[in-house]
C-alpha cells in the first residue's frame, strides 16, 4: 500500500518519526544508522519538528540523509509561536539549514496557537510558490479547526492508535471527504502498547510482533501514514516490514474488540 497527497506524490504507509532522536549524544550514532536503515527498507519519509530537541532532531537527521535526499520525503514543522508572516519564514529557513537542504516536501504548523490560521496558511502559500516547501500541512488539529482552513492542506497529523480512535469519529470522515490523507504520531503509544499482552497474543497468532500487529492496523484503510520512531536498527527494519502487510479480518475485528472506538465525538488528544 502507499498513502497518495492531493496534487503530490504516493507514499509508503510506515515512516520514520524522530521524537526525541537527537536528544542524547550518546546515541548519535545508532540513531543514524536507524534512520539509515529504515530508508533502505523503504521507509522514506522522514518526519521531524524544529521543537524536537530544539532543532537537534533535525540535525541528526540532516547528517543520517545526507547524500540521498533526493530518496526522502522530509517532513516538519514550525511552532505555534513562530507561525507568523516573518516567524514563518525564520523557522523554515533554520530548518532547511540545520536539515542541508534546500526544500521541504511538506511542512506542517505543529499545533494551533494565537496567529490566525489564515497568517500561517498565506505564508505557506508563498513558501511552496517559492519552492521551499513542495505542501503544507497541519497537525492536532481537530475538526472545527479544519474548517477554518482554505483549499490546499496536505494532511492533519494526529495522535492516532488502538486507544487513541477519537479521530475516527468526527475528523477522519472530515478529511476523507477531501481526499486527505491523515499521518498517526505515536502510533505505538510511545511503546506503552506493546506491553498489553493481548496484543502480543494476536501478533504471535499471525507471524507479527506486537509493533507489528499495531503499525499494520493503524494503516489498514489505506489513507493514513504512521510515523513510528525507531532509535535502532532492528526496530528500523521491523517497522519497514510491515510495508504491504494486510491483517485478516478477523485479527482487525478483535482489535476493533478490544479497543472501541468512542460513539461520540471527544476531545482531539495530544501528547
Amino acid at each position: 500500500m502507499s498513502v497518495s497527497f492531493p496534487n503530490g506524490p504516493a507514499v509508503p504507509e510506515i515512516g520514520i518519526g524522530t521524537w526525541f532522536l537527537g536528544d542524547d549524544p550518546a546515541r548519535r550514532d545508532d540513531e543514524i544508522a536507524a534512520i539509515r536503515a529504515g530508508l533502505d527498507a523503504g521507509a522514506t519519509v522522514v518526519d521531524t519538528a524544529e521543537m524536537y530537541g530544539d532543532g537537534r532532531s533535525e540535525e541528526l537527521v540532516g547528517e543520517a540523509i545526507r547524500g540521498r535526499r533526493d530518496d526522502v520525503f522530509l517532513v516538519s514543522k514550525v511552532l505555534p509561536h513562530n507561525a507568523s508572516k516573518s516567524g514563518v519564514r525564520r523557522a523554515v529557513h533554520s530548518s532547511l539549514r540545520r536539515l542541508g537542504t534546500d526544500r521541504l516536501d511538506l511542512y506542517l504548523l505543529h499545533w494551533r496557537g494565537p496567529i490566525p490560521l489564515e497568517e500561517t496558511v498565506a505564508v505557506f502559500q508563498a513558501l511552496r510558490d517559492a519552492g521551499d516547501i513542495g505542501a503544507w500541512g497541519v497537525s492536532n488539529l481537530d475538526p472545527d479547526d479544519m474548517a477554518e482552513l482554505p483549499a490546499g492542506c496536505a494532511t492533519d497529523q494526529v495522535l492516532y492508535n488502538p486507544i487513541r480512535r477519537g479521530p475516527e469519529v468526527d475528523l477522519f470522515p472530515l478529511l476523507r471527504a477531501q481526499s486527505m490523507p491523515i499521518m498517526a504520531y505515536s502510533p505505538l503509544e510511545q511503546a506503552r502498547l506493546l506491553e498489553d499482552p493481548r496484543l502480543a497474543g494476536l501478533a504471535s497468532d499471525v507471524g507479527l510482533t506486537p509493533a507489528q500487529l499495531v503499525l499494520a492496523w493503524v494503516v489498514r484503510d489505506g489513507d493514513v501514514l504512521a510515523i513510528p520512531k525507531a532509535a535502532s536498527v532492528a526496530h528500523a527494519r521491523q517497522n519497514a516490514a510491515v510495508l504491504g502487510t494486510s491483517l485478516p479480518d478477523d485479527v482487525v475485528a478483535e482489535i476493533d474488540r478490544l479497543f472501541p472506538a468512542p460513539r461520540q465525538p471527544v476531545p482531539l488528544e495530544m501528547l
